[in-house]
């Protein structure tokens, strides 16, 4: 005895195309978010080159006149943060 209209191998068929179809998806948002974040995807983890606070407080006393050149220039090797 037949039950439905025999179509039970293409079920399986739209199944495997759906799972497909997710993991494809699925492939090119992670594509997208790493292209990103530059060539390596490591390269997210390490912390860009800008100043450190440290040194953004430094350049604002600077400023400010709080500090002479010698202070500030002394303070910048100290911190190891030379240009």
């Amino acid at each position: 005895m037949m039950w439905g209209t025999g179509s039970m191998g293409w079920s399986w068929g739209f199944g495997l195309l759906a799972l497909a179809g997710i993991a494809i998806l699925v492939y090119v948002v992670i594509r997208l978010s790493t292209k990103n974040a530059g060539s390596d995807p490591a390269s997210s983890l390490t912390p860009s080159p800008g100043p450190t606070s440290a040194r953004k407080i430094l350049d604002e006393r600077f400023a400010r006149g709080e500090l002479t050149a010698e202070q500030y220039r002394e303070q910048i090797r100290v911190l190891g943060e030379d240009r």
